[in-house]
């Protein structure tokens, strides 16, 4: 009667049910470690892992930290200190690293636009900040170009205010009148439209409406941290986990300091606020700084030239291979890296690029290449780790020559 033999879980959660035992116990994680390192709960839930060559996407996990970052967020981890004093220093050091008035660290780039729209609107009154998102009697309209209308645009729409979309500078300036909060531009769409984004902060400027760039997307290139707001842009919006190689869930907002002041009491840890759900916890705040150093800090233009060396590896591959074309185009916005087209002659071949795309999925190891891949296969290499851009081009002559 085997089942009346206690095994080795049954007893230790009888000792853990102990008082004063279950301290004293290892946990199932710790269990998991022994002989084998740090648990790896990725592996052991079962989820897929693949090499990016996709690029800094949020669904795909964006990028990856660098040792010191993590390092520097575990330290944070087992210390306790006050909040807003670390809000503020954080703050006082990415504002100097950026070249801003001020800067705030916030859960993400979403986040930090709807936190730079709820300053605009409700600004230090306390009475209209736990208001938010009622704008009633309230500044409530935001002014953006209709072909920079997106879902991100939820982020500034959250704080309860209605965009008005224009088209022209012309249909920009007759907008404008005493309900107008703010002017949102999307670096995304920079070039889509018919008003610059220089025209679009000096129209802000000459009727003294505050201007907000959603730069999430906007690095690579460095000098962006400081040229929207230096062409004059009141605030300016980034992602935390993308090119700065950051915690994923966390961005900055940088630009006036009377704005971000207003900001920081438009969200956490300011409890009756319409961004308290923007929380961003200590480690986050350490990592975004020491993220942002390295990534101010960097040699961009070797790191630049890695990333053209590994799309010429990834290419060596393939070029022989009867058919085969192969381009190096650097984007000018989003993911502005260079990136390796791949395309060939599909009829011959039996193969188009969605066939490839999903071949590589199912590799092993599982690769991912840009969503954009349509009539040509992108591949992104600005979040690959050593190594990979051999593996890639190594699969794809498999694949391509199969």
């Amino acid at each position: 009667m085997s089942w009346l033999k206690p095994n080795r879980r049954s007893v230790l959660r009888s000792l853990a049910a102990l008082p004063g035992m279950g301290a004293l116990l290892p946990s199932a994680g710790a269990a998991a470690r022994v002989g084998g390192g740090p648990r790896d709960v990725i592996k052991q839930l079962g989820v897929r892992r693949f090499i990016n060559a996709a690029g800094a996407y949020t669904v795909l996990t964006a990028s990856l930290m660098p040792r010191e970052v993590w390092e520097a967020m575990t330290v944070a981890s087992r210390q306790f200190c006050p909040l807003q004093d670390l809000h503020d220093a954080v703050g006082k050091q990415i504002a100097e690293l950026t070249r801003n008035e001020a800067a705030l660290v916030s859960a993400g780039a979403a986040s930090a636009v709807a936190i730079g729209t709820a300053a605009c609107v409700a600004g230090t009154d306390t009475e209209k900040i736990r208001r938010l998102p009622d704008t009633r009697g309230m500044k409530n309209e935001v002014i953006i170009q209709k072909s920079h209308r997106n879902g991100y645009d939820h982020a500034a729409r959250n704080t309860g205010i209605r965009l008005i979309d224009v088209e022209t500078a012309e249909e920009l300036e007759s907008a404008i009148h005493s309900r107008t909060a703010m002017m949102l531009f999307l670096n995304m769409y920079k070039y889509d439209g018919k008003i610059s984004h220089e025209e679009f902060a000096r129209l802000g400027k000459k009727h003294n409406v505050p201007t907000l760039v959603d730069a999430a997307d906007a690095l690579p290139p460095v000098e962006n941290l400081w040229d929207y707001t230096g062409a004059g842009f009141d605030l300016a919006a980034f992602s935390g986990g993308k090119g700065i190689l950051g915690p994923q869930s966390a961005g900055i907002l940088v630009g006036r300091k009377d704005l971000i002041e207003a900001g920081r009491l438009n969200c956490s840890p300011h409890s009756d606020s319409v961004c308290r759900i923007s929380k961003v916890n200590k480690e986050e705040m350490v990592g975004m700084l020491v993220a942002l150093e390295m990534y101010v800090n960097r040699d961009h233009k070797a790191v630049w030239r890695d990333w053209e060396t590994q799309c010429d590896r990834i290419a060596s591959y393939v070029k022989g291979i009867a058919g085969v074309k192969t381009e190096t185009i650097a984007k000018k916005l989003y993911s502005a890296v260079p990136h390796l087209h791949i395309s060939w002659d599909y009829a011959a071949a039996g193969k188009k690029p969605a066939d490839v795309v999903k071949a590589l999925r199912e590799s092993e190891p599982s690769i991912e290449v840009s969503p954009n891949s349509g009539e040509e296969l992108i591949i992104a290499v600005w979040m690959l780790q050593p190594g990979e851009d051999r593996i890639i081009g190594q699969r794809l002559k498999q694949i391509l020559t199969a």
